[in-house]
């Protein structure tokens, strides 16, 4: 670890962009991996399976698929595939598990895709940033160049695996729309990682809170998860996630003056995110609102991070909305004298 509090952390966010463009070159490398198994129809389900941060990336990722390709995909913890498979995967069904994994060390992972590996009815690959782990020598995987990191914490790994799948996902589309999509995020990632580290930081030296609660839908659901995860791991504070309409299901009754509430908004759902978005303001919470666009409709929030990529899907510029949510919990942990790059009880990957 560095002897400089939160060195390492705050370098490895900052350097998502260059990690996106290389996960995007290295991919060019690899199409073949596309066309063998997440673009190969002969697969009547694909399940991507992580544990923590990776779990989290799967929910996105498995949302792109079926958003993009019309195909059936479904993310799971990985703990559930070796533990509980008759309750967690279809028995008849043509299965394909893509493994999720940091380091590719991760025992759920490799448990898991073991557990499997005489499923006549289920092939595995996987994602990883390092090609010399365990599960890049278990089964054939996308591999994100410059995902490797020395921090505990997840940043510019999760940002980087979940664009490359996202590449690999529209490739296996055959979309050359949702391509170039992905290509406008490429172009806008590096000065959004500075304008988040700009407005993250104003906003956390002037505010805190006691309760911090991500909300958001699809795609941006499992990221609202991660959201969540990173606030906690770094700060050790009580924070939660849920899907956006859901929170109104009795969650929301935890709401106080005390509360912020940072809505991953989405453009497809809107209108109806923003009216739960007032609500919440009415009773009594601070709303932090990432948006790809400002607009009338958003002046009652506290604040606006304008993202950018508003004719983008949603499931495109997902990766756009990271860089705010991994400096809102660094800058968190530096204002409460803690060290981000080596939370307490965590490690890089969990053995069993």
């Amino acid at each position: 670890m560095s002897n400089v509090q939160g060195q390492l952390t705050y370098t490895e966010i900052s350097a998502q962009s260059a990690a996106l463009q290389a996960a995007w070159d290295q991919l060019q490398k690899q199409s073949d991996w596309v066309n063998r198994y997440i673009g190969n129809d002969q697969y009547e389900e694909v399940v991507f399976i992580g544990s923590g941060s990776s779990y989290y990336q799967s929910i996105t990722m498995a949302a792109t698929f079926r958003k993009w390709t019309g195909r059936s995909a479904s993310a799971q913890p990985s703990s559930d595939i070796f533990l509980l498979r008759d309750a967690t995967l279809p028995r008849e069904k043509k299965l394909l598990i893509v493994g999720v994994s940091r380091s590719g060390e991760s025992h759920e992972v490799l448990l898991a895709l073991d557990s499997v590996k005489n499923a006549a009815h289920i092939d595995t690959c996987g994602i990883t940033c390092h090609e010399t782990s365990k599960l890049f020598g278990m089964t054939e995987c996308l591999l994100s160049p410059l995902g490797k990191e020395k921090s505990t914490v997840m940043s510019k790994s999760l940002s980087s695996m979940t664009f490359m799948m996202q590449a690999a996902i529209a490739m296996a589309a055959g979309s050359d729309a949702y391509l170039q999509e992905l290509k406008t995020v490429l172009e806008l990632d590096e000065e959004l990682v500075k304008a988040s580290d700009t407005g993250i930081k104003e906003w956390v030296s002037a505010h805190d809170f006691n309760k911090t609660v991500y909300l958001g839908l699809g795609a941006l659901g499992g990221l609202a998860l991660e959201a969540c995860l990173k606030l906690k791991e770094m700060t050790y504070t009580w924070t939660e996630a849920y899907g956006t309409l859901e929170f109104r299901h009795g969650p929301k009754s935890i709401v106080d003056s005390g509360t912020l509430v940072c809505f991953l908004l989405s453009q497809s759902a809107r209108e109806y995110e923003l009216k739960v978005a007032r609500e919440l303001k009415e009773y009594g919470a601070t709303i932090l609102l990432l948006a790809a666009e400002r607009g009338e409709d958003t002046d009652f929030a506290d604040l606006v991070l304008e993202l950018g990529g508003a004719a983008l899907s949603d499931e495109a510029r997902s990766v756009l909305y990271l860089p705010a949510v991994q400096y809102n919990g660094y800058y968190n942990a530096m204002k409460r004298g803690l060290n981000p790059d080596d939370p307490r009880n965590l490690t890089q990957f969990v053995e069993i």
